[in-house]
C-alpha cells in the first residue's frame, strides 16, 4: 500500500493549513498513514474527486463531513482512505522471499501438515490477492493434497474494493507475465472480459484462500497464529509509533520459530523489538 499521486482537482477549493492538519489527524487515526505537510498538494489532488462526487466545493465542508460520527461520515472516511492509497501488487513479487519460503520453510510445514497438524500462512495487506494466491499456489506444488488438510491462507486489506477482485480471482492478460508457465497452465484458466482476455484462478488455490476486511490499526478478530506472514510495503507509510505497534501486534499472533516477510524498504530494529531475529533478505523470524 502506497500514497497515490493523482489529478482533477479543478474546481475545488484549495485547502487550508488549518484543514490539512485536521484531515491529516483523521487519516493517522483512521488508517495509521502519516501526513506530513508537504503532502497537501498530493492529498488535494486526490480528494478533489471525492469532494466533487459529493456536490461540495470546499475541504473545510468535507474535513467536516469526515469528521462527522454518522453513518455518511463512516462511510466517506473509508472512501477517503481509498482514495489516498494504492494497491501495488504482481505474483510472485520480491521472487527471493518466495525462493526462501520453498527452501526453509515450506518443507517443515508440508511434513506437519502431513502428520495432522494446523499450517496457516497471512498475507496482510493483501492488495488484490495476487500475493495470497501466488502462496496457494506455492502450497499446492509442495502437497497437492493442501485441500484435504488442515492448511489455510488468510488475505485481509483494509480496502472492500480490492478484495472483491481477489475473491473473483479474474485478473488481467499480464498474469501470463508474472506467472511461470507450468503454473499458470496449471491452477489457471484463460477467460474473456468484453474485449480483453484474462486468467481466472483455478479452484485448486481458490479453496486455500479466504479474504477478510481488516484494518490493522484496529482491533484485530483474527483467532488463528501463524507459521508464516506476508506483510510488504503496508507499514512504510505508518509513523514510527504505529509501525512498531503493528510489528508488535503482528508477533503476537506468529507461533514461535514462524517467519515473518516484509518489503524490501522496510526494516524491523530488532534491538527495541527483540522478539524478531533477521533470517534472510527483509525476512524475519519469531524468536
Amino acid at each position: 500500500m502506497i500514497i497515490a499521486a493523482g489529478a482533477g482537482s479543478s474546481r475545488v477549493s484549495s485547502i487550508t493549513p488549518e484543514d490539512f492538519a485536521r484531515l491529516a489527524r483523521l487519516v493517522q487515526a483512521e488508517g495509521g498513514l502519516s501526513l506530513p505537510a508537504s503532502k497537501a498538494p498530493l492529498v488535494r489532488a486526490r480528494l478533489a474527486r471525492r469532494v466533487r462526487a459529493l456536490g461540495l466545493t470546499s475541504f473545510a465542508d468535507y474535513v467536516d463531513l469526515v469528521s462527522g460520527q454518522g453513518t455518511a461520515a463512516r462511510r466517506e472516511r473509508e472512501e477517503m482512505l481509498y482514495a489516498l492509497t494504492t494497491n501495488v501488487t504482481r505474483f510472485f513479487r520480491e521472487p527471493h522471499h518466495f525462493d526462501a519460503l520453498c527452501q526453509r520453510v515450506l518443507p517443515g510445514l508440508v511434513a506437519r501438515a502431513r502428520a495432522g497438524g494446523r499450517v496457516r500462512f497471512w498475507s496482510a495487506g493483501c492488495s488484490t490477492g495476487e500475493e495470497a494466491y501466488t502462496l496457494a499456489m506455492l502450497l499446492l506444488e509442495a502437497m497437492p493434497e493442501a485441500a484435504t488438510l488442515d492448511v489455510q491462507v488468510l488475505a485481509t486489506d483494509l480496502d472492500r474494493r480490492v478484495l472483491a477482485i481477489g475473491r473473483s480471482g479474474i485478473y488481467p492478460g499480464r498474469v501470463a507475465q508474472q506467472v511461470p508457465p507450468l503454473l499458470l497452465a496449471r491452477y489457471f484458466r484463460q477467460v474473456v472480459r468484453g474485449e480483453e482476455a484474462g486468467y481466472s484462478v483455478g479452484p485448486a488455490p481458490r479453496v486455500l484462500v479466504r479474504f477478510r476486511q481488516l484494518n490493522l490499526i484496529r482491533p484485530w478478530p483474527i483467532m488463528d497464529r501463524f507459521d508464516v506472514v506476508f506483510c510488504r510495503n503496508v507499514v512504510i507509510y505508518f509513523d514510527a509509533a504505529t509501525e512498531r505497534d503493528v510489528w508488535m501486534r503482528i508477533s503476537d499472533r506468529m507461533l514461535p520459530g514462524s517467519i515473518l516477510f516484509i518489503g524490501h524498504s522496510e526494516r524491523i530494529n530488532t534491538a527495541d523489538l527483540p522478539m524478531f531475529r533477521g533470517d534472510g533478505v527483509t525476512a524475519y523470524r519469531k524468536v
